[in-house]
């Protein structure tokens, strides 16, 4: 691809990439407003039932639009990197002999090439900065605790009624997920394991040590998937 097609090409990806931001950047300030749910907050309230104070439907389809959204972001990006990485090597002449010796069509090639660089650097700056700083709580959670005993292993260790699970041990998503949950905290007994909670909007990190107590099995909490 020439140097002028590949310059068009890339402009065009980085005015693609503009509006993506302007829709993730909405999409967040709706969720995270001060009525609404935040970027990963509950569904359910503290029984377990759903929330009927927030649309849950439209929670979701904006969630994961906005997971599509920043899985597409990156991919642009990097293509938008790549292209001006190639516009950068087309003369690899030193700086000097390439502006003393191209014509005046390379010459302001390589204006332009400098340009969009510049813009990029300060794409990164900016680039949906209150979306990007929330990616710790972003994951989705696979499931819930929806039942815990008092004064159990994963009541002493931190864990609370509503806690969406993000990660447990080495656990974090896929199938047979109750099986696995359980499997994990046999393999662990005794052991800390670590576990992310998502609770009221915010991630939080705990170490939880599956162990024998008074009561069944080894948590003393039930887990729902979500």
């Amino acid at each position: 691809m020439g140097g002028a097609n590949l310059k068009a090409e890339t402009m065009a990806l980085m005015d693609k990439r503009a509006a993506m931001e302007t829709e993730m950047n909405s999409i967040v300030e709706r969720l995270c407003n001060p009525d609404g749910p935040g970027l990963s907050g509950n569904l359910v309230d503290s029984e377990g039932f759903p929330r009927e104070d927030i649309d849950i439907p439209a929670v979701r389809a904006q969630r994961r639009r906005l997971a599509e959204l920043r899985n597409e972001h990156s991919e642009i990006t990097d293509k938008i990197n790549v292209n001006i990485q190639i516009l950068h090597s087309v003369r690899p002449t030193s700086r000097a002999s390439s502006t003393k010796d191209s014509g005046p069509e390379e010459r302001s090639l390589l204006g332009e090439v400098t340009s969009l660089s510049a813009s990029m650097q300060t794409s990164a700056f900016s680039v949906t900065s209150r979306a990007m700083d929330m990616d710790s709580v972003t994951r989705i959670p696979f499931a819930m605790v929806d039942e815990i005993t008092e004064s159990s292993p994963a009541a002493e260790d931190g864990l609370q009624l509503g806690d969406q699970v993000v990660k447990f041990g080495n656990v974090e998503g896929g199938d047979n997920l109750l099986q696995r949950l359980a499997a994990e905290a046999q393999a662990n007994q005794g052991q800390a394991v670590s576990v992310g909670v998502i609770r009221q909007g915010a991630k939080l990190d705990l170490s939880v040590t599956p162990r024998v107590w008074q009561g069944r099995g080894l948590l003393g909490c039930h887990f729902r998937l979500v």
